[in-house]
């Protein structure tokens, strides 16, 4: 923003091959509102769907960026119609009664209430661009129906009705895209909104919009994530970094480690012409982000199964200490730690130049996620916590089904399944599998696993189920690293039969048996 004159096909290309070639895991590319030009009634904060002339062949930019295996490329907009050099829509859509009133005149708004006014507003416009190659539309400005744009002096629509709607309209302004694409793509659905209401959490994804890259903004960002969550919508994302200005590096490494942390990670800022991408933020900030990006790549099964248990409950995958353990009054105001799914505790790190930090345990043990060792709850603690690394806890109990490195999503078949195990009592997960695309899990075609652990008295039992459901898994080879022995067991298990030593293998440094099991088994370390 603010260099206009700077935004191409070729920045774009650039930049998608520059995080292949940095080898930083990424699916989904979006050009903010740069990729268009501004029109002649509402300039930033409206829509003309007219390309910036820097953008020569826009199907061609789509094409190579498909073909480099990104698997979504989206476009932002803004609710208000506009005209450009070629293209008058607005005056169009104004003679069609396709727009809100204002005033009692034709107005600048897309009306997202009338169906009509939007098969009009997707046959005349984004059609446009998704004929080129756009998959999903980032819809921001839903507030300025009846309100102050931020990019613009206009107000809107006014009056009592406009008020009713206002908390409304961005929730009808985020559907449209996102039911006409799923059907246009034949995959599921996608958009990206800065604004909602009760019933966003379906559009499906929202994020916190514009805040400054400073550290007094850091913390509140989590907080903001924590009761978004308890609102309702676990599917939220922030801009890693902040947004505003360059950040301070040890911010934005620190923030990174937040942001792959998040249920959607998410990089975007105008700080030309650093735009929080890694490389331009120091070789730490690189390596940062290259590792973290990693691991969450590496967590996606156990990250996907905590989706899926939003999408049947509604509990959010970031999650405020207290919605678990309600009846622990210590919980009731820590605002900078979170749940990740039921197994992982974050604990960003928010103060600068900090080497530790403290941080609460619920009740429960509880291991620490990069040495292995083993804490029990209901107390407060105090953790070294270096520059690259993020305070990770997993709850005792807890099992984090894991799939190995990868580029992109689907860049290789997951044929074997990391199962990292942290015994505490008995307890289970349930790995969800479907095919990752379609919506052809509506219709049952899915799988589960169950997978429990339990400690007996001598030993822990661990017990991964034959898949139910009507998807066929490709991963079927699993290897297991069990964690909190002390020392070294005197056999291992598999379906009642004893393995040789040669066969699993003993770390004392983290006090885990590693060991490989195919299909459904048993396995007991004695």
């Amino acid at each position: 923003m603010g260099h206009e004159e700077m935004t191409s096909t070729q920045y774009v290309i650039a930049l998608a091959q520059k995080l292949r070639q940095q080898n930083i895991p990424a699916d989904i590319i979006w050009l903010d509102s740069t990729w268009r030009l501004f029109g002649e009634n509402g300039g930033k904060g409206a829509t003309t769907f007219e390309w910036r002339e820097t953008f020569k062949n826009p199907k061609a930019m789509f094409d190579s960026i498909y073909a480099m295996d990104y698997k979504m490329v989206g476009l932002h907009l803004r609710p208000r119609f506009d005209n450009a050099k070629k293209l008058n829509l607005l005056d169009q859509a104004r003679k069609k009664g396709f727009t809100y009133p204002e005033d009692g005149k034709p107005g600048e708004f897309v009306n997202f209430f009338d169906e009509k006014a939007v098969d009009w507003w997707w046959e005349n416009g984004v059609m446009r661009v998704a004929k080129q190659g756009a998959m999903f539309l980032k819809t921001d400005e839903g507030s300025a129906f009846g309100h102050k744009a931020n990019e613009s002096d206009k107000v809107g629509p006014t009056g009592q009705e406009a008020e009713r709607l206002h908390n409304i309209f961005p929730i009808a302004y985020a559907k449209a895209p996102y039911e006409k694409f799923q059907e246009l793509n034949k995959i599921r659905g996608l958009n990206q909104t800065r604004e909602g209401y009760a019933g966003i959490q379906r559009y499906p994804f929202i994020f916190a919009g514009d805040w400054p890259s400073e550290w007094q903004y850091f913390a509140p960002v989590i907080k903001a994530g924590l009761n978004i969550g308890l609102s309702g919508v676990s599917n939220w994302a922030h801009c890693m970094g902040g947004f505003e200005h360059p950040a301070d590096p040890e911010l934005y490494i620190r923030w990174v480690q937040f942001g792959m942390l998040s249920p959607v990670a998410l990089v975007f800022g105008m700080d030309h012409p650093g735009y929080k991408e890694p490389w331009n933020y120091g070789e730490d900030a690189l390596r940062n982000f290259r590792n973290y990006d990693k691991l969450r790549y590496r967590l996606l099964p156990y990250l996907y199964a905590s989706m899926y248990q939003n999408h049947q409950t509604g509990i959010p995958m970031m999650r405020a200490l207290v919605l678990n353990h309600q009846d622990d009054v210590n919980t009731y105001n820590i605002d900078d730690q979170y749940l990740l799914g039921d197994n992982l505790m974050v604990c960003p790190v928010t103060v600068k130049a900090a080497k530790t930090r403290s941080l609460y345990l619920p009740k429960g043990n509880w291991y620490n996620y990069w040495t292995g060792k083993k804490i029990s709850g209901s107390q407060y603690i105090h953790v070294v916590a270096p520059l690259d690394t993020i305070p990770l806890f997993v709850r005792g109990g807890g099992i984090i089904p894991m799939q190995q490195d990868m580029k992109y999503t689907d860049e290789q078949a997951v044929k074997n399944i990391t199962l990292a195990v942290y015994p505490s009592g008995k307890s289970e997960f349930n790995l969800y599998e479907d095919d990752g695309k379609t919506l052809d899990y509506q219709k049952g075609k899915f799988a589960t696993t169950k997978i429990t652990s339990e400690e007996l008295k001598d030993a822990v039992k661990i017990i991964v189920a034959k898949p139910v459901g009507d998807y066929q898994p490709i991963a079927q080879q699993f290897q297991l690293q069990v964690y909190g022995f002390k020392q070294k067991p005197t056999s291992v298990k598999v379906n009642n039969q004893e393995l040789p030593l040669s066969s699993w293998k003993y770390d004392n440094s983290k006090n885990y048996v590693m060991l490989e099991a195919s299909g459904a088994f048993e396995v007991v370390i004695q």
